[in-house]
C-alpha cells in the first residue's frame, strides 16, 4: 500500500507542477495565448491524468487482495508484481497519449489563439480549431474504450467483492478494521470519477467551458491537495507517528 501511495504522491506532484505554475503566470500577466508550450502541457496533463486512473485501479486491486484474500496477500502482491503494475501504469499510457498529442499538433487555429481555460486541455483546444477533428475524436474514443472503461469496471468489481467480504465479517471491530483499509482510496476514487463524468460525459452547453474550468480546478489542485490529508487522517500508522512527533 505504501509503495503505491508513494507513486500517487509523486504523480500528484508532477500533475500540479505542470498546471499550477502556468496558471499563476496567467493570473499575473493576463496572457492566454497558445504556443508550443501549450502542446507540451496538454500532453503531460493528459498523461498524468490517465496514469492516475490506472494507478488507482491497481490500488483498488491491491485493497481487494488485502481484504478478500488476506492469507495470500504477500504471495500475490510481492515486490515483483508491485513493480510490474507500477511500471505498467506509468508506461502504457504513452501509447495512447503520444498519438493524441501528434494529432493535436497538426490542428490549425484560424479564428483565435486565446484558449478559454486556465491550462491546455483537449476539449478547449478542439473548440478553437477549424481543422477536421474526426481522427482525433476516434483516437480519444479508442483510448477511452481500451483504458477508461476497463479501469472503471475493474475498480467497481474490486469494491463489489470488498463490500461483500466486509458484510460477511461477523464482528463489528473486524468490519471497521477492514473498511478503514480502503476508505481513503474509495473517497479519492469517488471524487475523481465524479470529476471525470462531470467533465467529459455531459452534453455541450453555453456554460460547458465555464463549468468545466471550475471542475478542472478541483481535479488539478484540490484533489491532489486532499490526497495526503485523506490518506493521513485515515491511516493509523501515520496518526501514531504524528502523535509521537507532537508528543
Amino acid at each position: 500500500m505504501y509503495f503505491f501511495l508513494s507513486n500517487l504522491s509523486f504523480l500528484d506532484t508532477c500533475y500540479t507542477s505542470v498546471t499550477l505554475p502556468k496558471l499563476l503566470s496567467m493570473i499575473m500577466n493576463g496572457r492566454r495565448i497558445l504556443s508550443i508550450e501549450c502542446l507540451a502541457q496538454c500532453h503531460f496533463v493528459l498523461s498524468f491524468q490517465s496514469t492516475e486512473y490506472l494507478l488507482l485501479t491497481v490500488m483498488a486491486y491491491d485493497r481487494f487482495v488485502a481484504i478478500c484474500r488476506p492469507l495470500h496477500y504477500m504471495l500475490v502482491m510481492n515486490n515483483q508484481i508491485c513493480l510490474t503494475l507500477s511500471h505498467f501504469s506509468w508506461i502504457i499510457i504513452y501509447f495512447f497519449t503520444v498519438p493524441i498529442t501528434i494529432l493535436i499538433s497538426t490542428l490549425q487555429f484560424c479564428s483565435s489563439c486565446e484558449i478559454n481555460h486556465f491550462y491546455c486541455d483537449v476539449m478547449p483546444l478542439l473548440q478553437l480549431t477549424c481543422s477536421d477533428i474526426i481522427r482525433i475524436q476516434i483516437v480519444i474514443f479508442t483510448a477511452a474504450v481500451l483504458l477508461g472503461i476497463p479501469c472503471f469496471l475493474l475498480t467497481l468489481t474490486s469494491y463489489i467483492f470488498i463490500v461483500r467480504t466486509i458484510i460477511n465479517i461477523h464482528s463489528s471491530k473486524g468490519r471497521s478494521k477492514a473498511f478503514s483499509t480502503c476508505s481513503s482510496h474509495l473517497t479519492i476514487v469517488t471524487l475523481l470519477y465524479l470529476v471525470l463524468f462531470s467533465l467529459y460525459l455531459r452534453p455541450p452547453s453555453k456554460t460547458f467551458l465555464s463549468d468545466g474550468k471550475v471542475i478542472s480546478l478541483l481535479n488539478v489542485a484540490v484533489i491532489p491537495m486532499l490526497n495526503p490529508i485523506i490518506y493521513s487522517l485515515r491511516n493509523k500508522d501515520v496518526k501514531q507517528a504524528l502523535k509521537k512527533v507532537i508528543g
